[in-house]
Protein backbone atom coordinates (compact mmCIF):
# COMPACT_ATOMS: atom_id res chain seq x y z
CA UNK A 1 0.00 0.00 0.00
CA UNK A 2 1.18 3.61 -0.59
CA UNK A 3 2.77 5.31 2.40
CA UNK A 4 0.47 7.50 4.46
CA UNK A 5 1.31 11.18 4.73
CA UNK A 6 1.80 12.67 8.20
CA UNK A 7 -1.01 14.85 9.50
CA UNK A 8 -0.06 18.50 9.03
CA UNK A 9 -2.13 21.55 9.92
CA UNK A 10 -1.41 25.25 9.60
CA UNK A 11 -0.91 27.62 12.48
CA UNK A 12 -3.67 30.22 12.43
CA UNK A 13 -1.22 33.01 11.57
CA UNK A 14 -0.23 31.21 8.37
CA UNK A 15 -3.84 31.00 7.25
CA UNK A 16 -4.40 34.70 7.96
CA UNK A 17 -1.26 35.75 6.12
CA UNK A 18 -2.04 33.40 3.24
CA UNK A 19 -5.56 34.78 2.82
CA UNK A 20 -4.32 38.37 3.07
CA UNK A 21 -1.63 37.98 0.42
CA UNK A 22 -4.01 36.03 -1.83
CA UNK A 23 -6.62 38.82 -1.67
CA UNK A 24 -3.95 41.44 -2.35
CA UNK A 25 -2.65 39.41 -5.30
CA UNK A 26 -6.16 39.03 -6.70
CA UNK A 27 -6.76 42.77 -6.53
CA UNK A 28 -3.46 43.55 -8.24
CA UNK A 29 -4.24 40.92 -10.89
CA UNK A 30 -7.66 42.45 -11.54
CA UNK A 31 -6.60 46.12 -11.48
CA UNK A 32 -3.25 45.90 -13.26
CA UNK A 33 -2.07 42.55 -14.67
CA UNK A 34 -1.30 38.96 -13.58
CA UNK A 35 2.37 39.88 -13.26
CA UNK A 36 1.57 42.37 -10.48
CA UNK A 37 -0.33 39.74 -8.51
CA UNK A 38 2.25 36.97 -8.81
CA UNK A 39 4.58 38.18 -5.96
CA UNK A 40 1.63 38.24 -3.53
CA UNK A 41 0.61 34.71 -4.52
CA UNK A 42 4.18 33.51 -3.95
CA UNK A 43 4.23 35.18 -0.52
CA UNK A 44 0.90 33.52 0.33
CA UNK A 45 2.31 30.09 -0.57
CA UNK A 46 5.46 30.76 1.47
CA UNK A 47 3.44 31.77 4.55
CA UNK A 48 1.43 28.55 4.40
CA UNK A 49 4.69 26.62 4.12
CA UNK A 50 6.44 28.57 6.90
CA UNK A 51 3.60 28.13 9.38
CA UNK A 52 3.21 24.39 8.83
CA UNK A 53 2.86 22.33 12.00
CA UNK A 54 3.53 18.61 11.46
CA UNK A 55 2.73 15.96 14.04
CA UNK A 56 5.77 14.40 15.71
CA UNK A 57 6.37 11.07 17.43
CA UNK A 58 7.50 11.90 20.98
CA UNK A 59 10.14 9.51 22.38
CA UNK A 60 9.38 7.87 25.72
CA UNK A 61 11.62 7.54 28.75
CA UNK A 62 13.89 9.94 30.69
CA UNK A 63 15.03 11.99 27.71
CA UNK A 64 15.07 15.66 26.77
CA UNK A 65 13.92 16.47 23.23
CA UNK A 66 14.79 19.37 20.98
CA UNK A 67 12.64 22.47 21.41
CA UNK A 68 12.83 23.23 17.68
CA UNK A 69 13.74 22.04 14.21
CA UNK A 70 17.13 23.18 12.99
CA UNK A 71 20.87 22.78 13.33
CA UNK A 72 22.88 22.46 16.54
CA UNK A 73 25.17 25.49 16.30
CA UNK A 74 26.55 25.66 19.85
CA UNK A 75 27.14 23.23 22.71
CA UNK A 76 28.38 25.27 25.63
CA UNK A 77 29.55 23.73 28.94
CA UNK A 78 28.10 25.31 32.08
CA UNK A 79 29.78 25.97 35.42
CA UNK A 80 27.68 23.31 37.18
CA UNK A 81 28.76 20.58 34.76
CA UNK A 82 25.69 20.85 32.56
CA UNK A 83 25.40 22.13 28.99
CA UNK A 84 23.60 24.68 26.86
CA UNK A 85 22.48 23.30 23.50
CA UNK A 86 21.66 25.94 20.87
CA UNK A 87 19.57 25.12 17.80
CA UNK A 88 19.36 27.60 14.93
CA UNK A 89 16.23 27.70 12.77
CA UNK A 90 16.43 29.03 9.23
CA UNK A 91 13.33 30.29 7.41
CA UNK A 92 12.72 26.85 5.86
CA UNK A 93 12.54 24.99 9.20
CA UNK A 94 9.33 24.29 11.11
CA UNK A 95 9.06 27.14 13.61
CA UNK A 96 6.69 25.61 16.17
CA UNK A 97 8.52 25.29 19.51
CA UNK A 98 8.07 22.26 21.76
CA UNK A 99 8.64 21.55 25.45
CA UNK A 100 11.91 19.60 26.00
CA UNK A 101 10.87 17.78 29.20
CA UNK A 102 7.66 17.14 31.08
CA UNK A 103 7.06 18.82 34.41
CA UNK A 104 5.83 22.05 35.97
CA UNK A 105 6.73 25.54 34.76
CA UNK A 106 8.50 27.31 37.63
CA UNK A 107 9.84 30.33 35.76
CA UNK A 108 8.76 32.48 32.81
CA UNK A 109 10.45 35.70 31.73
CA UNK A 110 10.44 37.86 28.61
CA UNK A 111 13.52 40.02 28.13
CA UNK A 112 13.87 42.81 25.60
CA UNK A 113 17.10 43.04 23.66
CA UNK A 114 18.82 43.30 20.31
CA UNK A 115 18.15 41.48 17.05
CA UNK A 116 21.57 40.12 16.11
CA UNK A 117 21.85 37.14 13.77
CA UNK A 118 20.54 34.24 15.85
CA UNK A 119 23.33 31.77 15.05
CA UNK A 120 25.95 34.00 16.70
CA UNK A 121 27.12 33.13 20.21
CA UNK A 122 26.38 36.70 21.36
CA UNK A 123 22.67 36.21 20.63
CA UNK A 124 22.28 34.14 23.81
CA UNK A 125 23.11 37.15 25.97
CA UNK A 126 22.04 40.15 23.90
CA UNK A 127 18.99 39.25 21.78
CA UNK A 128 15.34 39.61 22.74
CA UNK A 129 14.19 36.33 24.30
CA UNK A 130 11.66 34.45 26.39
CA UNK A 131 12.71 31.80 28.89
CA UNK A 132 10.77 28.98 30.54
CA UNK A 133 12.15 26.95 33.44
CA UNK A 134 10.63 23.52 34.02
CA UNK A 135 10.94 21.38 37.12
CA UNK A 136 11.13 17.84 35.78
CA UNK A 137 11.23 15.48 38.77
CA UNK A 138 13.85 17.59 40.53
CA UNK A 139 15.81 18.53 37.41
CA UNK A 140 15.63 22.20 36.41
CA UNK A 141 15.58 22.53 32.61
CA UNK A 142 15.38 25.95 30.96
CA UNK A 143 14.39 26.54 27.34
CA UNK A 144 14.87 29.96 25.76
CA UNK A 145 13.27 31.29 22.58
CA UNK A 146 15.65 33.81 21.00
CA UNK A 147 14.66 36.33 18.34
CA UNK A 148 16.97 36.79 15.36
CA UNK A 149 17.84 39.35 12.70
CA UNK A 150 14.46 38.98 10.97
CA UNK A 151 12.41 37.42 13.77
CA UNK A 152 10.69 40.17 15.74
CA UNK A 153 7.91 38.38 17.58
CA UNK A 154 8.15 35.61 20.16
CA UNK A 155 4.98 33.68 21.04
CA UNK A 156 4.78 31.63 24.26
CA UNK A 157 1.47 30.37 25.69
CA UNK A 158 2.75 28.83 28.95
CA UNK A 159 2.96 30.46 32.37
CA UNK A 160 4.24 29.67 35.85
CA UNK A 161 2.34 26.79 37.42
CA UNK A 162 1.37 25.12 34.14
CA UNK A 163 1.89 21.37 33.85
CA UNK A 164 3.59 20.57 30.54
CA UNK A 165 4.31 17.40 28.62
CA UNK A 166 7.49 16.50 26.77
CA UNK A 167 7.12 17.41 23.09
CA UNK A 168 4.05 19.59 23.71
CA UNK A 169 3.68 22.65 21.48
CA UNK A 170 4.08 25.89 23.39
CA UNK A 171 4.98 28.70 20.99
CA UNK A 172 6.91 29.90 17.97
CA UNK A 173 9.22 32.68 16.78
CA UNK A 174 8.62 34.61 13.55
CA UNK A 175 10.70 34.45 11.16
CA UNK A 176 14.04 32.67 11.62
CA UNK A 177 15.32 32.27 15.17
CA UNK A 178 17.03 30.07 17.75
CA UNK A 179 16.30 28.04 20.86
CA UNK A 180 18.67 27.33 23.76
CA UNK A 181 18.08 24.43 26.14
CA UNK A 182 19.97 24.45 29.45
CA UNK A 183 20.51 20.98 30.92
CA UNK A 184 22.09 20.19 34.28
CA UNK A 185 24.92 17.71 34.99
CA UNK A 186 22.38 14.91 35.45
CA UNK A 187 21.84 14.88 31.66
CA UNK A 188 24.10 13.08 29.15
CA UNK A 189 24.11 14.70 25.72
CA UNK A 190 23.27 12.59 22.67
CA UNK A 191 23.77 15.30 20.01
CA UNK A 192 26.88 16.79 18.50
CA UNK A 193 27.74 20.14 16.95
CA UNK A 194 26.30 20.35 13.43
CA UNK A 195 23.53 17.76 13.94
CA UNK A 196 20.14 18.42 12.37
CA UNK A 197 17.30 17.95 14.87
CA UNK A 198 13.50 17.99 14.86
CA UNK A 199 11.43 19.60 17.58
CA UNK A 200 9.66 17.15 19.86
CA UNK A 201 11.18 14.01 18.32
CA UNK A 202 14.98 14.36 18.30
CA UNK A 203 16.64 13.46 21.62
CA UNK A 204 19.11 16.04 22.94
CA UNK A 205 20.10 14.20 26.12
CA UNK A 206 19.30 11.24 28.38
CA UNK A 207 18.97 11.55 32.12
CA UNK A 208 21.60 9.63 34.05
CA UNK A 209 20.25 6.78 36.14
Amino acid sequence: PPPTLPHVFMIRDGIYYGIGFTIAGGLLWFIFSPYWGLPCFLLAAFCLYFFRDPERQIPEGPVAVSAADGKVVHIHPLADGGHRVSVFLNIFDVHVNRIPVGGVVTGSEHRLGEFKMAHLEAASAKNEQHSLTIDSEGSQVTVIQIAGLIARRIVCDKKIGDHVEKGQRYGLIKFGSRTDVFLGPEWRLTVQLGDRVKGGSSILARRAE
